[in-house]
């Protein structure tokens, strides 16, 4: 694959993100400690390897399908709580009620969808997660982070710790698929050289490694969308929040989009996805709530349509 030209990734106006991050210090590059990071995703491990011994997986290794839920749901109770609301509530100036009341714990390694109609409150469910709007009542604490407390460089720290995934894909349009990846570990600090390292794989798990050197305008709409995840997970963040990313999408780059999220899941990242395509969520095995009527509620399979 080509390597990022370093003339086009690296110019003036990047220097003084790259200054701001190098001041809070290297020795947490991501918000995580290098203790975590490592014993969660080996350095020395690349990502795409990791994916590859995933899909390597038999059917006889996987057993039926209600083991493997068993499995799943068993190993999530193991895991520690990686995200809880107690109590939210967001209210808008204009007393229109987002949340109301809301409670939720998501434990490390979980996968959720989050359903409902449009203007349910599934966008701003995720950016109280991200710190992006501020609840009314209630407290949010994401990896140890309180959110409703956080501002200015305590934020910044949160963030490093969830990489987004937007249904307009935020690409900046003047840069190739590459620099547009290696944008957010450029701003963050890191060498040219664990740049590379990390380009390379994440690129290849989505599977454009082939149009490295090309601009959005020259993709379509899925290839973009992954390009877009490819920038949210190279800084192999904990936490993977996906705001409707299939919403623009046809049925097949859809499927293909979640293909990639559930392997990203199956590495132990924190998947929450936002949708309103009931199809696809019957086609899953996730857990899911829907949100109504400013509340969350737990859909049980056979109110999704799933085979029980």
């Amino acid at each position: 694959m080509p390597a990022v030209n370093s003339r086009k990734a690296i110019r003036a106006p990047h220097r003084q993100a790259q200054a701001q991050a190098q001041a809070a210090g290297k020795s947490n590059l991501n918000g995580i400690s290098t203790a975590k990071f490592t014993d969660q995703f080996p350095s020395d491990q690349p990502l795409s390897d990791q994916l590859s011994s995933v899909s390597q997986t038999t059917p006889s290794q996987a057993a039926t399908t209600a083991q493997s839920k068993a499995f799943v749901q068993q190993k999530s109770l193991n895991n520690k709580v990686i995200i809880a609301l107690q109590q939210v509530s967001k209210v808008y100036g204009n007393g229109s009620k987002a949340l109301n009341n809301v409670n939720w714990q998501i434990r490390s390694g979980d996968f959720w969808f989050v359903t409902g109609p449009s203007g349910a409150g599934k966008s701003t469910l995720l950016k109280l997660l991200y710190g992006e709007e501020a609840c009314t009542e209630g407290s949010i604490v994401v990896n140890g982070y309180n959110v409703c407390k956080l501002r200015g460089d305590r934020l910044s720290q949160l963030r490093r710790n969830i990489g987004i995934v937007f249904q307009d894909y935020k690409l900046i349009p003047r840069r190739t698929v590459s620099e547009n990846v290696a944008f957010v570990l450029w701003a963050q600090g890191f060498t040219r050289k664990e740049i590379h390292r990390r380009l390379t794989p994440t690129l290849k798990m989505v599977g454009l490694q082939h149009k490295a050197d090309s601009f959005p305008h020259e993709l379509s709409g899925g290839e973009q969308q992954r390009v877009s995840i490819a920038r949210a997970i190279v800084g192999t963040p904990p936490i993977l929040l996906a705001d409707e990313p299939t919403g623009n999408l046809d049925p097949h780059n859809s499927w293909q989009v979640i293909k990639i999220l559930k392997k990203l899941n199956n590495v132990g990242i924190t998947v929450i996805v936002t949708t309103h395509d009931e199809h696809l969520v019957r086609l899953s095995d996730y857990p899911v709530v829907q949100l109504r009527d400013g509340r969350l509620h737990q859909m049980q399979d056979w109110e999704l349509g799933r085979s029980m």
